[in-house]
């Protein structure tokens, strides 16, 4: 982020989040409907007056409202449906970056809603991190991100955090440091604390040279909780993966443990390796380096939260159990 955007007090769309040299990071706490409409409207426009390319990825429900009000000025907008591309978060930035090196040489403007109500408690932590990791993936590329939060629909917790990582505040068309922003780098803490133990009936087992009978759980538990078998296939390949990097790199072997609830398939892998790079998976792979296996686990699970340290690391994989289905609007959401 530029010098004078850290020493102003308030700072113009047109100066702070449009034009400028490196990232633009800002969130946009939004009290009604109205509000969304007009600020996220705004930004776009400006963009737009800027000749920049603008992409706007939110969830299904807030296209439409979006369109209408943009008018005639959408046609010139790429959008994106944040229900699919975000329903992991960790997508998210990988489908930016390209994005960004689709219009190398270009300004690139981007809105993005990545959390809304009715997610889950471990969607919106992911959905955090993720934010707080586009300032390090996106520290040098010329992009500018609008992200919108509902503050009358999403819990106080998550609020709290949205200012931890965003540098900037949008409102009234002002754009307005955040005192609470942790830096480039900076991870709230609650998206670093240690997962919830599985439940108690959560079947385990642990292994050490052989990925053979990690494979066969796998399908054996989608196959009885009725995953499709395109699904169930990418599951156990996601297990797989990560059971094979586990070999790769740690003497001890691994466990996986695997359960069920009403609404999705999980799986967690353990192991004593330490993953350094927090940007691991988020970054397109390279045919000759490392990071094909995060990477593909990232692409098909529809959730993963993974948390590691000098002590290990523990992934966990969620697969839902309904239909993939685009993102609901609060009042008909889970």
């Amino acid at each position: 982020m530029r010098d004078d955007l850290q020493d102003a007090e308030t700072v113009s769309p047109a100066a702070a989040g449009i034009s400028g040299e490196g990232f633009c990071h800002a969130a946009l706490l939004a009290g009604s409907q109205e509000q969304y409409l007009a600020e996220v409207t705004r930004f776009v426009r400006a963009a737009l007056g800027h000749d920049e390319v603008v992409l706007v990825a939110v969830p299904a429900f807030r296209a439409g409202p979006l369109r209408r009000m943009l008018g005639t000025d959408a046609r010139q907008v790429a959008w994106a449906d944040m229900g699919e591309v975000g329903r992991n978060p960790a997508r998210i930035i990988p489908a930016l970056t390209a994005f960004a090196r689709d219009h190398a040489g270009s300004r690139v403007s981007c809105v993005g809603e990545c959390a809304w109500p009715g997610r889950t408690g471990p969607e919106l932590t992911e959905a955090i991190k993720q934010e707080a990791l586009a300032n390090l993936a996106f520290r040098a590329m010329p992009v500018s991100a609008l992200c919108p939060f509902d503050r009358t629909g999403l819990p106080p917790g998550v609020l709290a955090m949205v200012g931890q990582v965003h540098p900037l505040l949008a409102e009234h068309g002002t754009l307005c440091p955040s005192s609470a922003y942790l830096g480039v780098g900076g991870i709230p803490q609650p998206c670093l604390q240690p997962l919830p133990d599985p439940p108690a009936g959560a079947e385990a087992l642990e292994y050490h040279e052989d990925m053979q009978p990690v494979r066969a759980l796998t399908r054996r538990r989608a196959g009885q909780c009725g995953l499709p078998a395109d699904r169930a296939d990418n599951l156990t390949l996601a297990v797989s993966e990560l059971t094979a990097n586990t070999l790769r790199h740690s003497p001890d072997g691994g466990t996986l443990r695997i359960w069920q609830t009403p609404a999705e398939l999980i799986c967690q892998i353990s192991d004593q390796g330490w993953i350094e790079d927090p940007l691991a998976g988020r970054r397109p792979p390279v045919s000759d380096e490392g990071g094909q296996g995060l990477w593909l686990v990232n692409e098909v699970c529809d959730l993963v939260e993974r948390r590691s340290g000098p002590s290990g690391t523990t992934i966990r994989l969620h697969m839902s159990l309904g239909p993939s289905g685009p993102a609901l609007p609060p009042q008909a959401g889970r």
